[in-house]
């Protein structure tokens, strides 16, 4: 049996970037500690660091704390704080310098581009549309470096029903909208949504953020799906990135299954034996050592 394993599976700039640098932190702790320093501040991440249990689990067992919510931030007095590669609203920011709380910026450089973007524009006062998922993390961190004025906006119903009438401004762009995506957003989704608003009145600008990683993984995810018996598709249940690996490479291949790792596939669900060529792709927060696990579980089995 074939397997064809996508080139651009496992972990992105971004989030390599992001992990490395909690490591290289737990590391120098680690040296503080042995060198028998009197104070050696505590490590969090503000979030999660990356949508994956295993690694996040790993860092916990490191001594790598997670807050969770501003109020956990509030709460703290504390330590080093990481900022993950998801980024976070400008408020985070101000919080942590007013405390005196040193911290690791770790947002990736697409997202922060994201971040200028909107401020600038936002400044400027026009509109601000994200097209995104208004709970996952970089868009809310996206929404926090735009004033008042702002929506975001993940569906047709939502797109469609779209009005600046109650959020007119009377400054000299108050009719203008800049629109700008999360990184992760299905690409082809985002240009049907822009389509849709760009037939209304308003004077609109759209910047394509989708991050390039993130294309050329769902391009071919897609095309290796749409080539194979069978797909299978690695990730956290919580990253966005994944789920949306999984809606297109469902699409190309209804055989497709949806794993976190090794242990979630179900050998005698899959009809495996049946099939000449299996694809497996995964998400931009999924460690090598699981990608290659499954791989070779599924090459040593069939």
């Amino acid at each position: 049996m074939e397997i064809r394993l996508a080139k651009t599976a496992g972990f992105c700039f971004g989030v390599k970037r992001a992990v490395d640098a909690v490591y290289e932190q737990v590391e120098k702790r680690r040296k503080r500690l042995e060198a028998g320093e009197a104070h050696v501040p505590e490590i969090y991440t503000f979030g999660p660091i990356i949508h994956n249990e295993e690694v996040v689990k790993d860092l916990e067992k490191k001594g790598v704390g997670v807050l969770h919510t501003e109020e956990d931030l509030d709460r703290l007095d504390d330590g080093i704080v990481i900022i993950r590669s998801h980024g976070v609203g400008k408020q985070i920011y101000d919080k942590l310098e007013e405390k005196g709380i040193p911290y690791v910026d770790t947002t990736c450089p697409f997202v922060k581009k994201i971040h200028n973007i909107v401020k600038t524009e936002s400044d400027n006062g026009k509109y601000i549309i994200i097209i995104g998922n208004k709970e996952h993390p970089e868009v809310k961190g996206i929404k926090g470096w735009a004033k008042d004025r702002v929506s975001v906006i993940e569906s047709e119903e939502e797109a469609k029903a779209f009005t600046l009438e109650n959020s007119l401004s009377e400054a000299e762009n108050g009719n203008k909208i800049c629109i700008v995506s999360q990184t992760t957003f299905n690409y082809n989704k985002f240009k049907y949504l822009v389509e849709i608003l760009l037939k209304t009145r308003y004077d609109i600008s759209v910047l394509n953020t989708i991050c390039n990683a993130t294309k050329e993984r769902q391009i071919e995810a897609s095309r290796i799906a749409a080539e194979v018996d069978a797909m299978i598709v690695i990730g956290d249940k919580h990253s966005s990135n994944t789920q949306k690996l999984f809606e297109i490479c469902e699409k190309a291949c209804k055989n497709t299954y949806y794993i976190q790792t090794l242990d979630d596939l179900n050998m005698n669900q899959l009809q495996l034996k049946s099939v000449e060529a299996v694809g497996i792709t995964a998400g931009a927060s999924t460690p090598n050592n699981i990608i290659e696990e499954v791989q070779n579980n599924v090459r040593l089995n069939f």
